[in-house]
């Protein structure tokens, strides 16, 4: 495996102004944050990673978070520019940030484009408002069209979210709600069902019996519903839950997918990374004042560093690239673990789950079928187990 292949670059902002009840990412709510100090921690940790990858080029930078909109355009820029001096960029290297669509960081938008940003993933979740009460956001739908129109003006490309199964939900508001969206779109469109996560406190509330989902039958008739909605549209699944026109599809979300490397920053951060031949996973204080204070101290902020085996790659590779419609390729995975697929896998397990119509192995890989990514996870235990 060439030590000088492309990597992508994943940089966590892990503040909110509020905590949505269905989250369950590495994000919290602070009164005051110096931002020049964690500006700093960012560059410093960049810093840190620049010589173990050096001479490679960068295929994507995404910053996530919590809400990284929240970021003054001026730190955006900076982190750019850093990347730019250790490794080699281009016009082709996809820039993502997310964003609320709430109005004081819409306005940010024409900044965050000139610091670099090439591309706007934003949050909508729903064009109801309603829905939008119940699912803890800030905005209203106005707020959320407006701020779509917007990143249509200043950004070459843009996505936005939508979460659906939500409790009471039919499929024909959820049709109408897709038709609306549509009109509005760019090249691409997420849509995410509404789990309920340990921890959260749409779980509390759940557990309390405050509300009820709908049930499986109805889950699945959403889905195809989307699933064909959106391909109607010329918006096929490429994964699991995104939706884009062929050429569109997020590049640095391919990265995690199709198990390429890419360098984690800011706290709870992950990364893979190929150092040597060697895998090497790797995992940042989740704390933010806990990372903050070992970047300032030692340069970087790592929980843990660990390196993967070749059954920990293989099953890695195989629960990502499950996900998407390509599936996983035969010399991506030989390349990736030394092997075939016929060899890394257990035949017994893999033939009822093709002869059931939820897999498929020909000469390009193996891949999921729509009805086996709609039930990926008892997929994978099946076929891993």
């Amino acid at each position: 495996m060439s030590a000088a292949r492309d990597f992508g670059i994943y940089i966590h902002w892990p503040f909110c102004k509020s905590k949505c009840p269905y989250c369950d990412f590495n994000s919290h709510v602070r009164e005051r944050i110096d931002e020049a100090r964690w500006r700093a921690a960012l560059l410093r940790e960049l810093d840190h990673a620049a010589p173990k990858l050096h001479g490679r080029r960068v295929s994507s930078i995404f910053f996530g978070g919590g809400t990284p909109s929240l970021m003054d355009p001026a730190t955006v820029a900076s982190l750019l520019e850093r990347i730019a001096r250790h490794w080699q960029c281009d016009e082709a290297t996809e820039i993502t940030l997310e964003a609320n669509p709430t109005s004081v960081e819409a306005a940010r938008f024409r900044d965050l484009r000139a610091a670099g940003v090439n591309r706007l993933s934003l949050g909508v979740q729903a064009l109801d408002d309603a829905a939008l009460c119940f699912l803890g956001r800030a905005h209203d739908g106005g707020q959320a069209r407006a701020a779509i129109a917007l990143a249509a003006r200043h950004f070459p490309r843009f996505s936005f979210d939508l979460i659906y199964a939500r409790p009471g939900q039919t499929v024909e508001a959820w049709e109408n709600e897709l038709r609306e969206a549509l009109a509005m779109v760019g090249d691409h469109l997420s849509v995410y069902q509404l789990t309920i996560e340990p921890g959260t406190a749409f779980a509390t509330a759940y557990a309390r019996g405050d509300f009820a989902l709908p049930d499986e039958e109805a889950q699945g008739a959403l889905y195809e519903a989307t699933q064909a909605r959106l391909d109607a549209a010329g918006l096929p699944a490429y994964e699991i839950s995104n939706h884009a026109r062929p050429g569109q599809e997020c590049r640095h979300n391919l990265v995690y997918w199709r198990y390429d490397d890419y360098l984690g920053i800011g706290p709870g951060a992950h990364g893979r990374l190929t150092l040597e031949g060697k895998k090497i996973a790797t995992r940042n204080r989740r704390a933010p004042e806990t990372w903050l204070a070992a970047v300032e101290s030692d340069g970087h902020g790592p929980e843990e560093e660990t390196l993967l085996s070749a059954n920990e790659r293989r099953d890695e590779m195989l629960m990502m690239g499950l996900r998407l419609a390509e599936g996983v390729a035969r010399e991506a995975f030989r390349r990736e673990t030394g092997t075939t697929l016929e060899a890394a896998l257990d035949v017994a397990a893999l033939q009822p789950l093709i002869t059931g119509g939820f897999l498929i192995l020909d000469e390009t890989g193996l891949r999921a079928t729509q009805s086996g990514r709609q039930r990926l996870n008892a997929v994978l235990g099946a076929l891993l187990s």
